[in-house]
């Protein structure tokens, strides 16, 4: 036999464990699923949404799908019936899934998340429609979704956060207009966020509509970068909410910070600040009179996974389980 009853008691152990450490819901009790997609026809399928397809509707074991290198073109997405999947790949350079379309916010996607307990690592997600229109790369719609070492791709609205609560760690996400945006709770940690604007481009434009709405994006740790000059955001809805703490800003970010598109009502209503920001484009003097240069006390809510409530569905990964999962994924 090509692979020993041991090594698929090991391996079929790797994945439980990993899975696990990704997301955390309520525990499943049953078995976890691995599938691999290779387009060299080596794993069991070789499209990415085929083996999605293969997962059963209403799903409540935890599906591993393990991407071998390679450029998958298609369209993904994971249905909202389909929870508990965690879609890997070795590295982002050589693991690509890619689209070319635009137009409508969300017609347009590469890849779209709409279920719960979600999981993507080690993953390009790409939108190559270019800067003629709307191109999202990635929707996010479901709840309890997080993306480890992955690039997202785009243009214009690179990266949709839709709804849900969401984490994005060591991610890198490029894009010229309005390229974060949507009315998720959304926590980047340690990500590198690159305008390719070349004028007054927004790198956010985050929807929360009242102020009732436990939404907003916040950026942990991250490195603020462009080609050019670029904008934090700007207010796709009233009561948007962004807060960059502890990050690097260049000096591509422009003075003023914000942009109220063309709605002073707005001023007194979004919710954008900053925290212990550092670089040349994080200066506050000359930042719009509605930014704030958050206390401390302030700050705290922002600071910390509480604020997508992580408590309850996700912790960190054991680095033995991840290495461990790698040189699986490296032998099959």
């Amino acid at each position: 036999m090509a692979l020993t009853l041991n090594y698929l008691i090991n391996t079929l152990s790797i994945i439980i464990a990993v899975a696990s450490s990704l997301v955390l819901a309520e525990p499943l009790s049953g078995p976890a699923i691995l599938l691999r997609v290779d387009q060299s026809g080596k794993g069991d399928f070789t499209k990415i949404q085929d083996a999605i397809n293969a997962v059963p509707s209403n799903n409540s074991e935890l599906v591993f799908i393990l991407v071998k290198p390679g450029i998958y073109k298609e369209k993904v997405i994971v249905p909202a019936d389909k929870p508990y999947i965690t879609i890997s790949g070795t590295k982002p350079s050589v693991t690509i899934i890619t689209w070319n379309d635009g137009g409508d916010i969300f017609d347009s996607p590469t890849f779209s998340v709409l279920a719960s307990d979600f999981v993507a690592r080690y993953l390009t997600i790409e939108n190559t429609y270019g800067s003629s229109g709307k191109a999202v790369a990635l929707r996010v719609s479901g709840d309890k979704a997080a993306f480890y070492g992955c690039r997202i791709v785009s243009v214009q609205d690179t990266l949709l956060a839709d709804t849900g609560r969401h984490y994005y760690s060591n991610c890198y996400i490029e894009g010229a207009t309005d390229f974060i945006c949507g009315n998720a709770a959304s926590l980047f940690e340690k990500c590198h966020i690159h305008s390719l604007a070349e004028g007054t481009g927004s790198i956010t434009a985050q929807r929360r509509e009242s102020p009732s709405e436990e939404t907003g994006f916040v950026f942990l740790g991250c490195n603020i970068s462009g080609v050019r000059t670029a904008l934090l955001g700007r207010p796709w809805g009233s009561y948007s909410r962004v807060i960059f703490a502890f990050s690097y800003m260049s000096s591509a970010i422009l003075p003023q910070g914000w942009d109220d598109w063309g709605n002073s009502d707005t001023h007194s209503t979004v919710y954008y600040g900053q925290y212990k920001c550092y670089g040349r484009g994080a200066v506050m003097s000359k930042r719009v009179q509605y930014a704030r240069n958050l206390t401390s006390l302030e700050a705290e809510p922002f600071l910390t996974k509480d604020f997508i409530g992580a408590k309850a569905w996700i912790r960190s990964v054991p680095t033995k389980f991840t290495r461990a999962f790698d040189k699986v994924g490296a032998k099959n």
